[in-house]
């Protein structure tokens, strides 16, 4: 064998080996997991795929919507007051309900309704025009009748329920709970998200954060922790819970 044909051979068998060993590299790894699939494997599961920090962040909708259901707790209450006075006057302690009605004066009106309502959603939407802006004025004037019917509830409750005043206040309770269900479930299927395409992702994101500041100054904290913090001991003292709420079988055909 000449010294080029030497030379050609031990070089043929040198790329071969070098083929092969890259193969089983190659082989070894397709078994093995990538570190950075070991390191999410490793990860507790509520942390996957969310930010280290603001975890719980709630957007500018969630929030407005969330706000809602503390007051459709309020207009529970509110029912379930209606119907005891009817029954028996003297089963309704006074100081529960003017509890509720302060709630939903803080934190429904003051806040929610005056500040975040009236002060930014409205306004885009009424601007906006359309069929949306077109029921700014109808819904700011259920918010104006709710607040007289919460002044005259912190009136009414100031003192012991007599029963020539069960009957009225009852009316007033369930006529505040019929108009604020409609319009709340307005809001969440047809208002709110009118007005969330107003804006970008990031803008509703400084919106959310404006909403947070102001809900902070307001009440100095997180004002709807509080607020379910609020309407849950109202409805403990009130012998209100969710098992209770469950609707009776309907009547045998």
């Amino acid at each position: 064998m000449s010294e080029r044909d030497g030379r050609r051979t031990f070089l043929t068998i040198a790329g071969a080996g070098a083929l092969l060993a890259a193969c089983r590299r190659d082989e070894r790894t397709a078994t093995q997991p990538a570190a950075a699939t070991l390191a999410a494997a490793a990860s507790p599961p509520d942390a996957a795929g969310l930010p280290e920090e603001g975890k719980d962040d709630v957007g500018a909708v969630e929030d407005l919507m969330r706000e809602h259901g503390v007051i459709r707790r309020v207009l529970v209450v509110y029912r379930e007051s209606a119907s005891r006075l009817r029954a028996k006057p003297a089963d309704v302690v006074p100081a529960a309900l003017q509890k509720a009605a302060n709630l939903m004066r803080t934190f429904g009106e003051d806040y929610h309704e005056k500040q975040l309502e009236e002060a930014n959603i409205f306004p885009a939407l009424s601007k906006a025009g359309g069929v949306v802006g077109a029921s700014v004025g109808t819904l700011v004037a259920q918010h104006q009748r709710g607040r007289e019917i919460t002044a005259y509830v912190l009136a009414v409750t100031q003192k012991a329920i007599g029963a020539h005043a069960a009957e009225p206040l009852a009316r007033a309770l369930e006529g505040f709970a019929r108009m604020y269900e409609e319009h709340a479930a307005l809001e969440d299927t047809v208002v709110f998200p009118a007005w969330k395409k107003l804006y970008t992702p990031k803008q509703l994101d400084e919106i959310g954060d404006r909403f947070e500041d102001i809900e902070h100054k307001t009440f100095g904290k997180d004002g709807f922790d509080d607020a379910v913090d609020q309407v849950s001991a109202i409805e403990k003292s009130m012998g209100i819970e969710l098992a209770g709420l469950t609707a009776p079988p309907p009547p045998a055909l």
